[in-house]
């Protein structure tokens, strides 16, 4: 990683990068990469190890109750971040997961419609498709933003089932206007499903969703392998699981898987918890900072062009290549001759929206203006 240049003076919270940068393992390169997996800390490396080995000393049943009450105290913070309670989360072990299992135990009806953005994420849109839902697309802006106009008129005229919104997509760094769609969807009494695996730990995701899910090794920095649903008492009181919650449990835990990573739950409370001590204000201040400047430095960098507008407050930058340029080779290229690590993002992610493949590029609060200009260098 390269020192810090005169340049970064303009990104905030200086002290953050540094403290960020200190917990965690020297990187053998460049990581712009964090809306794939970000690095996780030595604190919740040796959680995760340290429990695994609990588990191989004591039982791994006997070493998952002596961490119920950290797991307990993990479900209320995650839901303090939501704006609910420890009862209306559950850990599962990916994002993916979390739609499988809230699609699995909810009776929507045959071929209820649901509507979701036209450049929803294909796996998401998949997952929809094969619960038997049908799938209406969003109206949106130039920059693929929910139209809140024309959703308030769909929504008064001819409700659908739920509003399922990726609130920040893994193709391109616009956040969607969650908040006045949950005010919309509220006042229409209408559910909405919030996925929020690009957007929690980057910005604000406590909205008035009725469900949100995530995953942990995205911008929380926890360990993969593990993910997160949450759900508010009106839509959970509509679940039917195939196996009942014990009796001492909320009922949302029968959406809880028992044969788990436990270790890598333990990791992701530890990861929300330095997250909480950064001050998740100071860090989505600093990562909208990244990718103002990112977004500056790239464009049009090697003839690759910036896809969202330069404040866009979110730390993601995606670029379109020159004509004739393969993304997926120059993310090689970045990687082997240069050590950068990126994201090359196909069009077969959101085959609604995109036309051709980009480049993402994502730091974390520790990122650096020297290391955005030595990836435009190299581009």
């Amino acid at each position: 990683m390269g020192g810090v240049t005169a340049l970064d003076l303009r990104l905030p919270h200086a002290d953050l990068a540094g403290s960020w940068r200190a917990a965690r393992p020297r990187p053998a390169g460049t990581h712009l990469d964090s809306a794939a997996c970000s690095r996780q800390s030595n604190r919740v490396l040796e959680a995760v190890a340290h429990h695994a080995r609990h588990e191989a000393e004591l039982g791994g049943y006997v070493a998952e109750a002596t961490a119920g009450d950290l797991l307990q105290q993990g479900r209320s913070v995650i839901g303090g971040l939501v704006g609910m309670a420890a009862a209306d989360v559950v850990f599962v072990e990916s994002a993916q997961a979390a739609l499988a299992a809230l699609l699995a135990a909810w009776p929507l009806g045959p071929a209820a419609r649901v509507a979701c953005l036209p450049g929803e994420y294909a796996p998401n849109a998949a997952m929809l498709r094969a619960a038997g839902l049908a799938l209406e697309p969003l109206a949106v802006d130039g920059d693929g933003r929910a139209d809140l106009a024309a959703l308030e008129r769909s929504l008064a005229a001819d409700p659908p089932r739920f509003v399922h919104l990726t609130q920040l997509a893994s193709h391109r760094g616009v956040v969607q206007p969650a908040a006045e769609v949950a005010a919309l969807c509220r006042a229409h009494g209408v559910p909405l499903v919030l996925d929020a695996a690009q957007s929690l730990g980057h910005v604000d995701v406590d909205l008035g969703a009725d469900v949100v899910y995530s995953t942990s090794r995205k911008w929380l920095a926890g360990p993969r392998g593990v993910g997160l649903l949450c759900v508010r008492p009106a839509v959970a009181a509509q679940l039917v699981p195939a196996l009942p919650a014990p009796a001492d449990l909320p009922p949302l835990r029968a959406l809880e898987s028992g044969e788990a990573h436990v270790a890598g739950r333990i990791g992701l409370v530890l990861a929300v918890g330095e997250h909480l001590a950064a001050g998740p204000q100071r860090v989505r201040e600093r990562l909208a900072a990244l990718g103002r400047a990112g977004r500056q430095v790239l464009d049009g960098a090697g003839g690759w062009r910036v896809v969202e507008p330069v404040d866009e407050p979110t730390a993601t930058t995606t670029l379109r290549p020159p004509d004739g340029v393969d993304v997926v080779a120059t993310r090689a290229r970045l990687l082997t001759e240069h050590g950068i690590v990126t994201t090359a993002a196909g069009p077969e992610r959101a085959p609604g929206e995109m036309t051709g493949p980009v480049l993402r590029v994502s730091p974390h609060v520790d990122g650096t203006v020297e290391e955005l200009e030595a990836l435009a260098a190299a581009l």
